[in-house]
């Protein structure tokens, strides 16, 4: 239970830290509100999920150690954050924004949330260096997926406050000019992402 505990510790400064997870919920909260915001939110937690569970049945490892897929993975992850960040910047520049299509809050949040994770492959390799570090070596499964569960429902936890909060003050934020800076900050920092995650090795 100390390593348990020590772990939740650690997983918790690692899930508010700024990220593309943050600012890919921070969009689409500011884009269609709440509902779409939660939304990405649940698709960031699933990727998790997906990804904790990979790692901690081995699969993760076997991508990890298979170069061109690792490869695609990632350079998939850099195109999506980029095509995210030019979508904000964009908005930014035009400064119109159309109501969101009826029941683009769900399936688009969700799946910009998911994709956006899923593409980012040190997520995956977090799981696989970090979890040994918690876990004795003859760790079983069950093991395994309760901490990397675990770090996914923390990630949503964090996620759907965020979007709470910032639901209740997005009167304020989709101003017009308030809207623009937001998008273009948004923008940037998507971009800065992927470039970040394409330099990396």
């Amino acid at each position: 239970m100390a390593s348990y505990g020590s772990f939740l510790v650690f997983a918790v400064i690692l899930v508010i830290m700024p990220g593309p997870d943050f600012a890919v919920v921070t969009k689409n909260t500011l884009a269609a509100g709440r509902r779409r915001g939660a939304w990405s939110a649940v698709g960031v937690a699933t990727s998790n999920a997906v990804q904790g569970v990979a790692a901690a049945t081995g699969l993760g490892a076997v991508i990890v150690r298979a170069q061109p897929v690792f490869e695609a993975v990632k350079w998939a992850g850099v195109a999506y954050l980029a095509f995210l960040g030019v979508q904000a910047i964009r908005a930014a520049v035009r400064g119109t924004y159309p109501e969101p299509k009826e029941g683009e809050g769900a399936s688009g949040g969700w799946r910009q949330g998911f994709l956006s994770n899923i593409t980012n492959p040190k997520v995956l390799v977090f799981y696989l260096a970090v979890l040994p570090q918690f876990l004795d070596g003859d760790a079983g499964l069950p093991a395994l997926l309760a901490y990397a569960l675990s770090h996914a429902a923390l990630s949503l936890c964090y996620l759907l406050t965020l979007t709470v909060l910032m639901s209740r003050v997005r009167h304020v934020l989709t101003r017009p000019r308030v809207r623009r800076g937001l998008d273009a900050a948004t923008g940037t920092a998507l971009l800065g992402f992927s470039a970040r995650l394409a330099a990396e090795h």
